[in-house]
């Protein structure tokens, strides 16, 4: 158990204890315990399994690879459309945890198993990301916000890309473009 992961826990007002119910659930497949994003983490010889994520209607456990476990139950949630590699498993309640806690036990022992096989999910190749009008004028107006964007993780880019060109007026592409900018200068995600 890991201190930091207890403080986490204890201040958690909405999901404290499903997550701790959660964790007593992960740590009983011997899993590596610490505090990524932010988020309680497990990993099994330094690769991610599975975080425990809280969000204003539900908690859940995100399983890294969960593409490739195999979900006969049918309860593994993609978290977003352009999701590859990640599945959710949700929850509103302790009694739902508790309920499902063999499957839950059964899919962390798949993940780790998918790990120590060394199994990777095999990523399709994403189309080919169009920048749209309005970030291309800011990129040109502040150069240093151009590098700053183009030093962003690949995936934070096609993000932010996805994002902003989903829009579809240009007043609402350039609301979105001057909001986010700041926290792109700061080299940060949209979620960070």
């Amino acid at each position: 158990m890991n201190n930091r992961v207890d403080l986490f826990v204890n201040k958690e007002t909405k999901w404290q204890n499903e997550f701790a119910e959660l964790r007593s659930i992960i740590l009983s497949c011997k899993l590596d315990e610490d505090i990524k994003w932010g988020k309680p983490c497990y990993s099994f010889n330094g690769s991610n399994v599975v975080i425990i994520q809280g969000f204003k209607e539900y908690c859940a456990v995100l399983f890294f690879k969960g593409a490739l476990l195999k979900d006969p139950g049918k309860i593994l949630v993609k978290p977003g459309e352009n999701t590859q590699a990640g599945r959710q498993i949700r929850f509103n309640s302790v009694s739902e945890i508790i309920k499902l806690k063999p499957v839950i036990k059964k899919y962390l022992l798949e993940a780790v198993e998918a790990e120590k096989a060394g199994l990777k999910v095999e990523l399709r190749k994403s189309k080919e990301l169009i920048v749209p009008d309005e970030l291309l004028a800011s990129f040109a107006e502040l150069p240093s916000f151009k590098n700053a964007f183009y030093s962003l993780t690949p995936g934070r880019q096609r993000a932010y890309i996805l994002f902003f060109s989903s829009a579809k007026q240009t007043q609402t592409r350039t609301g979105r473009i001057e909001k986010y900018m700041p926290k792109i200068l700061k080299g940060k995600g949209m979620n960070d």
